[in-house]
């Protein structure tokens, strides 16, 4: 298939791009300022923010499916308007889209979230991403939405690096035992997304793992994962900050589950040592 990956320089993008090419399919991914570097992959210069540059690299690349999993946290432009001149190219070049949400649409007053739930968020970027879902939905009723947790996976992730630094004792900050999420595993989420790409399913999907952890939970396993001391990871409480958002956000993804044969592990499973 000839597929591209928009934010395909990020830490999902790049776990799609290279899952993409090692399936064989003909890929396109962009890149806001700098190009990855896996070869065999067509680098695009793109910023979502401009709807005529959206424009420009779909109908240039032609892909039979595009999968956003572009974002930039602070910035409501690159987030909802992004998303919606990617789902006025795709419309335009044809092809299928599967964007990628995120559990920060919810508020965290419910126990859990399935995917007939309706955003109600609380924070300028859980409102943003709300807006980039409604946006796609009416442009595009075929497309497939995806929404996702913390992703975690091979050290990697902000998150991870975060644990790191504060284990080491280099980094300000401490990890909330209030702020509770289903960690994900980067090539789980990728290829779960890959499969609704090339199965062309549409519609709203959970994609998340099935452990509820706080971040100082998650960080005790990242920690002793990577043979740190997770006696030194400093806790605190989201509840004494002025940091604005949900606290507690659990994805419910068992109707997805039923549905798809990728299985999405729990953070207990995917970051515990082999030999434990």
């Amino acid at each position: 298939m000839r597929i591209l990956i928009v934010g395909g320089s990020g830490f999902l993008g790049g776990e799609l791009v290279r899952l993409c090419v090692a399936s064989g399919h003909d890929v396109g991914a962009t890149y806001l300022t700098r190009a990855g570097e896996l070869p065999r992959v067509a680098w695009l210069p793109l910023d979502v923010r401009s709807r005529a540059d959206a424009a420009s690299v779909a109908g240039a690349f032609g892909p039979e499916v595009t999968i956003n999993a572009a974002y930039r946290q602070r910035d409501w432009t690159a987030t909802a308007d992004g998303a919606a001149h990617l789902a006025l190219a795709v419309a335009a070049a044809g092809g299928r889209l599967v964007h990628v949400s995120s559990d920060a649409v919810f508020s965290g007053s419910a126990p859990r979230y399935d995917e007939t739930c309706v955003p109600d968020p609380v924070n300028p970027y859980g409102a943003a991403k709300a807006a980039a879902e409604t946006a796609v939905r009416a442009i595009l009723p075929g497309a497939a939405i995806a929404r996702t947790s913390l992703i975690i996976g091979r050290g990697g992730s902000p998150h991870e690096a975060f644990v790191r630094r504060l284990a080491a004792g280099r980094g300000d900050g401490a990890l909330f035992t209030d702020d509770v999420r289903c960690p994900v595993h980067v090539a789980d989420l990728a290829a779960a997304l890959m499969e609704l790409a090339v199965r062309g399913d549409s519609g709203m999907w959970h994609l998340a793992g099935p452990d509820a952890l706080s971040r100082h939970e998650l960080g005790v396993l990242i920690a002793r994962r990577d043979g740190l001391d997770a006696g030194r990871l400093p806790t605190g409480r989201r509840a004494d900050t002025a940091l604005p958002g949900p606290y507690d956000v659990r994805l419910d993804c068992t109707a997805t589950q039923r549905r798809l044969r990728t299985r999405l592990r729990g953070a207990r499973e995917f970051l515990t040592p082999p030999s434990s």
